[in-house]
């Protein structure tokens, strides 16, 4: 996305103390509120996570929890607050199930809001059982370098438009 001159942050969730829970705020020592602050002022939301056993990280899981408090929280039109923002999804892992990760993502970042453009998802899957991370691979698949390259074409592309012309107020 940097070639497409778009800046950004990179969060691990890890590094901060988040709560769990379902609401913007769990109390004084929550590190949501703070991560939710900058996903509320950017346009683009990259959620990566791996695969445990098929499924989404935990700590995936739990930012998943945590934005199901935006059902609740609208604007000034009645529309929830990440609406016009998009989002995409990075999987990596060395075992089968991206695509189930991906989907189950998708679902919960579309229904607080989040609009997903084409083809916004890109995985590496390594040999099942193996330890080779993405990162370490010599020389690097084509075809997640490409699957990743047309992610971050179509993400910026549609959080541009969406900038420039915002989903309609609610009737």
């Amino acid at each position: 996305m940097a070639e497409r001159e778009v800046d950004g942050e990179f969060i691990r969730i890890v590094d901060h103390d988040v709560s769990f829970g379902v609401s913007i705020d769990e109390g004084d020592d929550d590190g949501w509120p703070a991560i939710r602050a900058k996903i509320l002022e950017s346009q683009i939301l990259v959620i990566a996570t791996p695969i445990w056993m098929g499924q989404p990280s935990s700590v995936c899981k739990m930012v998943l929890e945590r934005l199901d408090a935006e059902l609740a929280e609208t604007d000034g039109q009645g529309r929830p607050r990440v609406y016009g923002k998009v989002a995409a999804v990075a999987v990596v892992g060395n075992e089968d199930g991206a695509h189930h990760v991906t989907a189950e993502v998708f679902q919960a970042l579309n229904d607080v809001g989040f609009t997903i453009a084409a083809a916004a998802s890109t995985y590496w899957v390594g040999e099942a059982m193996k330890k080779v991370d993405y990162n370490k691979t010599d020389p690097k698949t084509d075809t997640t370098g490409a699957a990743t390259a047309v992610l971050a074409a179509n993400t910026v592309h549609l959080a541009r438009l969406l900038n420039d012309r915002q989903y309609p107020a609610p009737s």
